[in-house]
């Protein structure tokens, strides 16, 4: 397994495939809310892609927003569930915000994914609210302080 920073379109293709699956052939979002004006290799945006025996399989995006790095977009191809490669998008995507120097992330998490947050350190933030017709809560952690070697 290796997590790779997106940094050509051909990845970033990959990524899109992987949410299309996801998002809108499996849990119904529309195409048009999918994508977005982040969706770019812009430097807006943080893209990673998670490979699982040379594949292509997870991905996530990191933006920040009002001093948050806020965690976006992050799934996993049906078949590749359970390996836990949901916690390496997360500590990837947190690494990548503790490299910028933010020391809080958000997300919006989908409630039926709350557990899985809750392990990874995450609090509940919010009351359940709809987005794309899926409830979720927002959800905040507080990120560990990084030594910085002088």
């Amino acid at each position: 397994m290796r997590v790779n920073n997106i940094t050509t379109e051909d990845e970033l293709q990959k990524a899109f495939h992987i949410r299309k699956e996801v998002f809108v052939k499996e849990q119904g979002v529309a195409l048009s809310d999918e994508f977005d004006q982040f969706d770019q290799l812009d430097g807006q945006c943080d893209h990673i892609l998670v490979y699982l025996n040379e594949e292509a399989v997870g991905t996530g995006r990191l933006r920040l927003v009002d001093g948050f790095g806020k965690l976006e977009r992050i799934c996993i191809l049906e078949p590749f569930r359970k390996h836990g490669l949901g916690k390496v998008i997360i500590q990837a995507l947190e690494d990548l915000a503790g490299d910028k120097g933010v020391a809080k992330v958000k997300l919006h998490g989908q409630t039926q994914a709350e557990g899985f947050y809750h392990k990874l350190g995450y609090e509940t933030s919010s009351d359940v609210f709809m987005e794309d017709g899926i409830p979720h809560v927002l959800m905040t952690k507080k990120l560990s302080v990084r030594n910085e070697v002088e």
